[in-house]
Protein backbone atom coordinates (compact mmCIF):
# COMPACT_ATOMS: atom_id res chain seq x y z
CA UNK A 1 0.00 0.00 0.00
CA UNK A 2 1.19 3.51 -0.71
CA UNK A 3 2.44 5.78 2.02
CA UNK A 4 -0.49 8.19 1.88
CA UNK A 5 0.01 11.94 2.17
CA UNK A 6 -1.71 12.74 5.43
CA UNK A 7 -0.59 15.58 7.66
CA UNK A 8 -1.92 17.34 10.72
CA UNK A 9 -1.63 18.11 14.41
CA UNK A 10 -2.12 15.25 16.85
CA UNK A 11 -4.32 16.84 19.49
CA UNK A 12 -6.42 14.04 20.94
CA UNK A 13 -3.96 12.74 23.56
CA UNK A 14 -5.57 10.49 26.16
CA UNK A 15 -2.36 10.43 28.24
CA UNK A 16 -0.65 13.81 27.77
CA UNK A 17 1.67 13.13 30.72
CA UNK A 18 3.37 10.42 28.59
CA UNK A 19 4.41 12.87 25.88
CA UNK A 20 8.00 14.05 26.41
CA UNK A 21 7.86 17.36 24.60
CA UNK A 22 5.59 20.21 23.59
CA UNK A 23 2.11 18.67 23.19
CA UNK A 24 0.96 21.65 21.13
CA UNK A 25 3.47 20.80 18.39
CA UNK A 26 2.87 17.09 17.78
CA UNK A 27 2.67 16.83 13.99
CA UNK A 28 2.12 13.68 11.99
CA UNK A 29 3.23 13.59 8.38
CA UNK A 30 1.48 10.38 7.38
CA UNK A 31 -1.46 8.22 8.34
CA UNK A 32 1.03 5.68 9.64
CA UNK A 33 2.61 8.23 12.00
CA UNK A 34 -0.78 9.37 13.27
CA UNK A 35 -1.82 5.79 13.98
CA UNK A 36 1.54 5.10 15.67
CA UNK A 37 1.05 8.20 17.87
CA UNK A 38 -2.36 6.90 18.94
CA UNK A 39 -0.85 3.47 19.67
CA UNK A 40 1.96 5.00 21.76
CA UNK A 41 -0.44 7.25 23.68
CA UNK A 42 -2.78 4.37 24.55
CA UNK A 43 -0.19 1.60 25.07
CA UNK A 44 0.31 0.90 28.81
CA UNK A 45 3.79 -0.50 28.08
CA UNK A 46 4.96 2.91 26.80
CA UNK A 47 6.35 5.07 29.62
CA UNK A 48 7.03 8.14 27.45
CA UNK A 49 7.32 9.11 23.81
CA UNK A 50 8.10 12.08 21.61
CA UNK A 51 7.95 12.91 17.92
CA UNK A 52 10.62 15.00 16.19
CA UNK A 53 11.68 16.53 19.51
CA UNK A 54 15.44 16.24 18.93
CA UNK A 55 17.78 16.40 15.97
CA UNK A 56 20.86 14.48 14.88
CA UNK A 57 23.43 16.36 12.76
CA UNK A 58 24.64 14.68 9.56
CA UNK A 59 26.33 15.57 6.31
CA UNK A 60 23.81 15.71 3.47
CA UNK A 61 25.22 13.30 0.85
CA UNK A 62 23.97 15.30 -2.14
CA UNK A 63 24.37 18.90 -1.00
CA UNK A 64 27.59 18.20 0.91
CA UNK A 65 26.62 20.45 3.82
CA UNK A 66 25.62 19.87 7.42
CA UNK A 67 21.93 19.17 7.99
CA UNK A 68 19.68 18.03 10.84
CA UNK A 69 17.73 14.79 10.98
CA UNK A 70 14.64 14.75 13.20
CA UNK A 71 13.69 11.10 13.88
CA UNK A 72 9.97 10.36 13.87
CA UNK A 73 9.86 8.85 17.35
CA UNK A 74 11.73 8.55 20.61
CA UNK A 75 10.11 5.89 22.82
CA UNK A 76 10.81 4.72 26.35
CA UNK A 77 9.03 1.56 27.45
CA UNK A 78 8.13 0.62 31.03
CA UNK A 79 10.60 -2.30 30.85
CA UNK A 80 13.46 0.20 30.29
CA UNK A 81 13.88 -0.37 26.54
CA UNK A 82 14.50 2.87 24.60
CA UNK A 83 14.04 3.27 20.84
CA UNK A 84 14.66 5.86 18.16
CA UNK A 85 12.21 5.08 15.35
CA UNK A 86 11.78 6.17 11.75
CA UNK A 87 8.52 5.29 9.96
CA UNK A 88 8.95 4.63 6.24
CA UNK A 89 7.34 2.51 3.51
CA UNK A 90 9.22 -0.74 3.04
CA UNK A 91 10.01 0.24 -0.56
CA UNK A 92 12.00 3.27 0.68
CA UNK A 93 14.20 1.15 2.96
CA UNK A 94 15.90 -0.58 0.04
CA UNK A 95 18.13 0.79 -2.68
CA UNK A 96 16.05 1.47 -5.81
CA UNK A 97 16.40 -0.96 -8.70
CA UNK A 98 17.19 0.62 -12.05
CA UNK A 99 14.95 -0.34 -14.95
CA UNK A 100 16.00 -0.35 -18.56
CA UNK A 101 16.40 3.46 -18.49
CA UNK A 102 17.56 6.02 -15.94
CA UNK A 103 14.31 7.91 -15.52
CA UNK A 104 13.90 11.06 -13.44
CA UNK A 105 11.78 9.04 -11.02
CA UNK A 106 14.60 6.53 -10.56
CA UNK A 107 17.15 9.34 -10.02
CA UNK A 108 14.85 10.93 -7.40
CA UNK A 109 14.44 7.59 -5.63
CA UNK A 110 18.24 7.10 -5.60
CA UNK A 111 18.73 10.58 -4.11
CA UNK A 112 16.03 10.03 -1.47
CA UNK A 113 17.51 6.67 -0.54
CA UNK A 114 21.03 8.14 -0.25
CA UNK A 115 19.80 10.87 2.11
CA UNK A 116 17.76 8.42 4.19
CA UNK A 117 20.63 5.92 4.39
CA UNK A 118 22.94 8.65 5.73
CA UNK A 119 20.35 9.75 8.30
CA UNK A 120 19.84 6.18 9.44
CA UNK A 121 23.59 5.59 9.70
CA UNK A 122 24.07 8.55 12.05
CA UNK A 123 20.97 7.58 14.05
CA UNK A 124 22.29 4.02 14.39
CA UNK A 125 25.66 5.35 15.61
CA UNK A 126 24.02 7.68 18.14
CA UNK A 127 21.78 4.91 19.41
CA UNK A 128 24.70 2.50 19.75
CA UNK A 129 26.76 5.05 21.72
CA UNK A 130 23.85 5.56 24.12
CA UNK A 131 22.87 1.89 24.58
CA UNK A 132 19.54 2.36 22.85
CA UNK A 133 18.15 0.93 19.65
CA UNK A 134 17.37 2.48 16.27
CA UNK A 135 14.56 0.89 14.27
CA UNK A 136 12.83 1.58 10.98
CA UNK A 137 9.14 0.74 11.17
CA UNK A 138 7.64 -0.18 7.80
CA UNK A 139 4.04 -1.08 7.10
CA UNK A 140 4.95 -4.69 7.96
CA UNK A 141 6.32 -3.77 11.40
CA UNK A 142 3.34 -1.49 12.11
CA UNK A 143 0.91 -4.29 11.25
CA UNK A 144 2.76 -6.72 13.57
CA UNK A 145 2.34 -4.18 16.37
CA UNK A 146 -1.37 -3.91 15.59
CA UNK A 147 -1.06 -0.36 14.22
CA UNK A 148 -3.41 0.18 11.25
CA UNK A 149 -1.77 1.11 7.94
CA UNK A 150 -4.95 1.99 6.09
CA UNK A 151 -7.53 4.68 6.75
CA UNK A 152 -10.31 3.62 9.08
CA UNK A 153 -13.69 4.34 7.49
CA UNK A 154 -15.02 5.47 10.86
CA UNK A 155 -12.28 8.11 11.02
CA UNK A 156 -13.66 11.65 11.38
CA UNK A 157 -11.63 12.93 8.43
CA UNK A 158 -12.98 10.31 6.02
CA UNK A 159 -16.43 9.55 7.46
CA UNK A 160 -19.15 10.47 5.02
CA UNK A 161 -16.71 11.74 2.42
CA UNK A 162 -17.48 10.31 -0.99
CA UNK A 163 -14.69 9.65 -3.41
CA UNK A 164 -15.11 11.69 -6.59
CA UNK A 165 -16.16 9.73 -9.65
CA UNK A 166 -13.54 9.66 -12.34
CA UNK A 167 -14.67 10.41 -15.88
CA UNK A 168 -13.45 8.21 -18.67
CA UNK A 169 -11.20 10.37 -20.77
CA UNK A 170 -10.29 9.17 -24.23
CA UNK A 171 -6.83 9.88 -25.41
CA UNK A 172 -6.87 11.71 -28.74
CA UNK A 173 -5.77 9.68 -31.70
CA UNK A 174 -2.65 10.68 -33.53
CA UNK A 175 -2.98 12.16 -36.99
CA UNK A 176 -0.30 11.01 -39.41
Amino acid sequence: MAHEPYKGKFTNLKNPQKYAGDISKITYRSLWERNAFRWLDENPEVKSWASEEFSIPYTHPIQGRRAKYFPDLFIEFTNGKVLIVEIKPDKQTREPVQGSRKTQRYLNEVATYAVNAEKWKVAQNLAHKNNIEFQIWTEHHLEKLGIPTTANTSDKKTKGVKKPKMRNIRRPTRKS
